[in-house]
Formats: C-alpha cells, structure tokens, sequence
C-alpha cells in the first residue's frame, strides 16, 4: 500500500507540472504589460491543483472533497516538499502497514488526511490562521511518523548524519510545530494539519483504535436496528423466545489462541518482519478478543 500511495502522489504531481499553464498578463489595451527590465509579466495557473487543493473558503460552500484530495497535492516549485514526504511515507510506513496490514493502514493514511483537513478549515473560519490554501501529504505522514515512534521508540535514525533516536525526531518535530501554532509565526508551513496528524496518531496508539473494527461494528450495528426482532413461539412453552446469536463457542476461542500461540513463536523465531498480512490479522484479532474479555 505504501508503493501504491507514493505512486498516486508522483503521477498527481506529475500531472500538476504538465497542466501548468503560463499566459501573458495584458492591459485595458490589450497588449502584454511588461516589468521595468523590459520582460513580459506572465501570470502561471494550475487548473488541476485548484481543483484538489485544500480551499477553507470552498469547502464551507460544499466542496468538502477537497479535505482528502490535498493531500495528494505538492508544491512543483520546490521539490523537496515531495521528495522528503515520500522518503518519510516509505521509511517509517512500510513498518507501520507490516504492524496493521494493508487495509487498516491505508485506513488510518486516509482519515487522518481527512483530519488534518478539518483542523486547517476550522482554524481558518476560526480567526486562528489567515491561510486558506493547503497542499501536501506531511498531515498523513505525521501519523504515520507517530505511530511508528510509540511502536519503536529506542530506534535510531540518521538526521543531516546524526544518529538520533526517532522518538527524539518527532517530538522535535511536533515542538516545533506547537510554537509556530502558538506564536503564530508558522509561516507557509500548515502547522494545523501536523498537529492533528500527530495528535490522531497518539491517541490510534494509545486507545488501540482498529478502523475497519469500527466500521465493522457499525454495520452490524445499523443491520440489527433496522432488522426486527424474530419471535418463536411454542404451544408447550408459552414464553416466546428470542432468536439471536448463539454465544461463541469455547473451542473458537481456542482454535484462535493456539493460532495466536505458532504466530508468536514464528515471532520469536525470525522477528515481525517475518510475518504475513494473515498472520498479522490473527494478532490484531485476538488481541481484540482479549480486550473484550478485560472489560
């Protein structure tokens, strides 16, 4: 999943640099003006970008597919912003989609894009911030940058050489961002979309938040409300029965940890990287099953 996303945000930029359009700026007679060193003054449009990118005035008049699209927009006129979104996105997403499986982790990729557009459109029609426009994938990232740091906190990463421990990293990083948000002093940066990536990606952490368990949860949940209630009833027991769902079978739960039980020992054996999506889900599943039984 982590290849398929950085694919999708290098073709998008790719199509933003192709449909660059560049077109003389001419005055009330006509002719193209020109600066005082004799140049024509061009005036540079990206219809593609300004369709996607995030805009708090027109996402407040219904135009709420841009609090995804954004993120999936880069800056043409500088390069690193890209270059370093992708290299952090493939650096610390790759263990985070081993941890959770493709599905999950492109679950959680996608919502905190969404997030981090919400607090960037909220602080603007708040009066925090005076910028509208936004674009980039750092929001994401940041999760993703999150989340692999509480997973992995004694790792150690290179910063311009340096060996520096990741948990290290990212607090410098969130720091950095909290001060500019505060002081106001962030510049073009959108120090709103890294703050809610990041805080998104602590609490997915810390509350063992499962998306797609989420989503799961509430299907079933609108299934049985607009489903009624099936009633048998017999002449000799005349109290009706509820039909419901028979309780799960001890041996189910059984079947689950002794599969839990070999995923762990090839843990032990060859380390996570070693482990397929099945056997991942198998973790993430029980360790579910285990937090109901605590409650």
């Amino acid at each position: 999943m982590c290849k398929w996303l950085i694919g999708i945000n290098v073709l998008f930029f790719i199509i933003q640099l192709v449909s660059t359009q560049q077109t003389p700026v001419r005055g009330e007679d006509g002719l193209p003006e020109m600066d005082p060193f004799g140049n024509v003054i061009v005036q540079t449009t990206q219809p593609f970008t300004e369709a996607l990118e995030l805009n708090a005035r027109k996402v407040m008049d219904g135009q709420v597919w841009r609090l995804l699209t954004y993120a999936f927009l880069h800056d043409t006129q500088a390069i690193m912003h890209i270059l370093f979104n992708m290299l952090f996105l493939w650096w610390f997403g790759s263990d985070v989609e081993d941890l959770y499986g493709s599905k999950e982790f492109l679950a959680v990729y996608l919502v905190a894009a969404v997030l981090g557009g919400v607090a960037f459109t909220a602080t603007y029609w708040a009066g925090v911030s005076q910028h509208f426009l936004c674009i980039g994938a750092s929001g994401a990232v940041t999760t993703i940058l999150v989340i692999c740091a509480l997973h992995y906190p004694s790792r150690i990463i290179l910063m311009w050489f340096l060996p520096v421990p990741i948990w290290l990293f990212v607090l410098f990083q969130v720091g950095q961002d909290l001060f500019g948000f505060l002081s106001g002093h962030a510049g073009r940066t959108a120090v709103t979309v890294h703050l809610a990536g990041a805080a998104f990606g602590f609490f997915y952490h810390q509350k063992q938040w499962r998306l797609l368990t989420l989503v799961s949860g509430f299907r079933g949940w609108q299934r049985q409300r607009s489903r009624p209630r099936l009633r048998v009833y017999h002449e000799d027991a005349p109290q009706p029965v509820s039909v419901a769902a028979p309780p799960q079978s001890p041996d189910v739960d059984e079947h689950l940890e002794a599969r839990m039980d070999a995923v762990l020992e090839k843990v032990k054996r060859s380390g996570m990287n070693s482990l397929t999506d099945s056997e991942r889900q198998i973790l993430v599943r029980a360790s579910e099953v285990f937090k109901r039984r605590r409650t």
